[in-house]
């Protein structure tokens, strides 16, 4: 079964940027839709960014439209979250969903990473 791994997350600023790595396993990437959500403890899980199969669409959650980015490379089975003006309210566990609706479906998660940001 394909596994979903981020990566990159960390330490940084108030104003500072960031960027997070999710690859999935198996040559199936080009037919997901890749999401990126946040949870910080005690809370729900928050969608932030997903990006269409081909790349050419992408969508934002209002509370990181304009800072962050989402892109992917399907040659690298990869996708990217940009975190630019990053704020101490963007502190979470960040995780990549890959998921296809039509049949065979998919819907995988990574372990997630973690961003913290403070001065």
């Amino acid at each position: 079964q394909a596994r979903v791994v981020e990566s990159g997350g960390g330490a940084a600023q108030p104003g500072g940027s960031l960027r997070l790595s999710c690859t999935v396993s198996e040559n199936i990437f080009s037919s997901l839709d890749i999401n990126w959500y946040r949870q910080v403890p005690g809370s729900q899980r928050e969608w932030i960014a997903v990006i269409s199969p081909s790349g050419d669409s992408s969508n934002y959650a209002t509370s990181v439209y304009g800072r962050f980015t989402i892109s992917r490379d399907n040659v690298k089975n990869a996708a990217f979250l940009d975190m630019n003006a990053l704020k101490p309210d963007d502190t979470a566990i960040y995780y990549c969903r890959a998921f296809r609706r039509e049949t065979p479906p998919v819907d995988l998660w990574g372990q997630g990473t973690q961003v913290t940001v403070s001065s």
